[in-house]
């Protein structure tokens, strides 16, 4: 998912930013398969830097969602029993009132 959202994404946006680094280069420097290199080079950078954006957050949502998973099925398996432990600290503040 990462993979293609990054390559798509940066093809169409950043590719404007390769191609400025590329003219830039060659403006300066003249030589066209070092511009060429750099170009490239400053794409593929940009998109992995994007793609390991993507999974790092990819990765913190799918912890968040089996946390939130594991809660709600706890909470429908010990909802109104003995383990509950909010009906256990419901208790307790019944006893100390």
């Amino acid at each position: 998912m990462c993979t293609r959202i990054s390559a798509l994404w940066l093809c169409g946006i950043f590719s404007c930013g390769s191609w400025t680094l590329f003219s830039n280069h060659i403006f300066v420097s003249g030589r066209v398969k070092r511009s060429c290199d750099f170009a490239v080079g400053g794409f593929i950078c940009t998109m992995l830097g994007y793609w390991f954006y993507c999974r790092y957050n990819l990765a913190k949502h799918r912890i968040r969602q089996r946390m939130l998973k594991e809660g709600m099925r706890n909470k429908i398996l010990f909802e109104g029993s003995s383990f509950d432990p909010e009906k256990k600290q419901t208790d307790s503040e019944r006893s100390n009132s």
